[in-house]
């Protein structure tokens, strides 16, 4: 059975792929933007998104040590577009805590980890979950690992892949068996 199902999940990314293209996506003039993003995206539409790193940028602040050193109230007025902005803020700076900790701010420093060292490190930054932490994998530090997000489950669910209740771990594995292992199928 699961071989069946890779096979379709094969021939439905063909049957995308020929028909959109490479997207493109994700968007960003550097990894840490990615990873900006990647927090900012939780629960937003993607212009409210651009909206705020249009803004960062503007401030200059697209760098996790002036994110890190900014005060919450400040950086919440900046990202206020993408929503729970209050939130998001916290969760910015202790993304930027977490990468000044591990290497300094110097994402090359990091893609030398093993991608399921990286992936545990990842989780372990409060408000970071499995689908942020593979956005952020995949996207920023170039590893092959498939995004599980609402439209996957809600495609993969209308085809019978899946089950509506199978966890994001098992739906990613399904994915991983059968599917080829590249950063730009993946991505």
């Amino acid at each position: 059975m699961k071989r069946v199902k890779g096979r379709e999940i094969n021939r439905m990314y063909g049957l995308l792929e020929g028909y959109f293209g490479d997207p493109g996506w994700w968007p960003a003039d550097s990894d840490f933007e990615v990873i900006v993003g990647a927090v900012l995206t939780q629960n937003t539409a993607w212009s409210n998104v651009a909206t705020a790193i249009k803004r960062l940028k503007e401030e200059g602040m697209m760098d996790p040590l002036k994110i890190g050193s900014e005060k919450i109230s400040r950086l919440s007025r900046i990202i206020r577009s993408s929503g729970y902005h209050r939130v998001k803020s916290a969760r910015l700076k202790e993304v930027c805590k977490f990468l000044i900790d591990e290497c300094g701010g110097d994402l090359k420093k990091m893609r030398r980890e093993d991608t399921r060292q990286l992936r545990g490190k990842l989780l372990s930054v409060k408000g970071i979950g499995p689908e942020t932490a593979d956005c952020m994998l995949v996207y920023a530090f170039r590893r092959p690992v498939f995004v599980v997000d609402t439209y996957t489950r809600r495609v993969f669910s209308r085809h019978a892949l899946i089950r509506p209740d199978m966890t994001y771990d098992k739906i990613q594995s399904l994915v991983h068996e059968d599917f080829p292992g590249d950063v730009r199928s993946l991505n």
